[in-house]
Parts: C-alpha cells; sequence; structure tokens
C-alpha cells in the first residue's frame, strides 16, 4: 500500500465514508435507519426499557427480530444490555450517549416523514395511477 493510499484508508476509518463501499460506517447506517432499529432507538429515547415492554412499544416486530436488532445496536455500541440473573430472565435496554445521538436525528427524520404523510401518499397514489 503506498504511503498515500495508506493515509487515505487510515482518514477514512478515523472519520468514516459513506460513499466508500468498504467503510464500516455503511453498517451502522443500516443499522441505524432499518425499520426496526428507527423504532427501537426512539423507543429507547425517554430511558431504559424491558424487552418486553420495548417489544410492545415496536409493534409490529417479531420477537427474533427485536433482539437481533438489539444485538446490532449493542454491537454498534448506542446501546446497553443489562441481564439480571432472575428468572424469568430480566434484560434492559438503555440508549448510551452515542445512541441517545442519533437518537435525536432518528426521530427528526421520523417526524418528517409522519408530518408529510398526506403529501407523501398522494404521490404515491398518483404514481400508481399512472402505472395503471
Amino acid at each position: 500500500m503506498s504511503e498515500q493510499t495508506s493515509s487515505h484508508f487510515s482518514d477514512r476509518m478515523t472519520r468514516g465514508d459513506v460513499f466508500a463501499p468498504d467503510c464500516p460506517s455503511r453498517v451502522v447506517i443500516k443499522h441505524v435507519t432499518s425499520t426496526w432499529g428507527l423504532l427501537a432507538l426512539i423507543a429507547l429515547q425517554p430511558g431504559t426499557l424491558r424487552f418486553s415492554e420495548l417489544r410492545r412499544r415496536v409493534s409490529g416486530v417479531s420477537e427474533r427480530m427485536l433482539s437481533q436488532t438489539l444485538q446490532q445496536l449493542e454491537g454498534d455500541g448506542l446501546v446497553l444490555r443489562k441481564s439480571y440473573p432472575v428468572v424469568p430472565p430480566h434484560v434492559e435496554y438503555t440508549l448510551t450517549d452515542v445512541g441517545r445521538e442519533a437518537a435525536v436525528l432518528v426521530k427528526a427524520l421520523a417526524e418528517w416523514v409522519e408530518g408529510r404523510m398526506p403529501a407523501l401518499m398522494q404521490k404515491r397514489h398518483s404514481a400508481e395511477d399512472h402505472d395503471e
């Protein structure tokens, strides 16, 4: 690897470069902006929730999918998982400081979408009418 290539790679890995196909930031973006990742981050914004509470809050998600999503977010350093050694198992999830930052951003995106639903749906129906 040339010195210039090595330096460029090092800079990208320090900051991230979402346009670089091999940049790990793409994986984090995928986790944060997936439907269940986005909803889990928003649901955890007010504070710690048990798994069952979080599943009820993020209605429509399977237990397996929510568990997988939380593992990904935990692996990205956005969510903390705390397990208590009791029967039945008691597991709680909390946002990390970085997770709280991400939650603010994805909540703004979700609110933007919600606020524009009438116009977005109208455009969608217009496009569907033209396809027929």
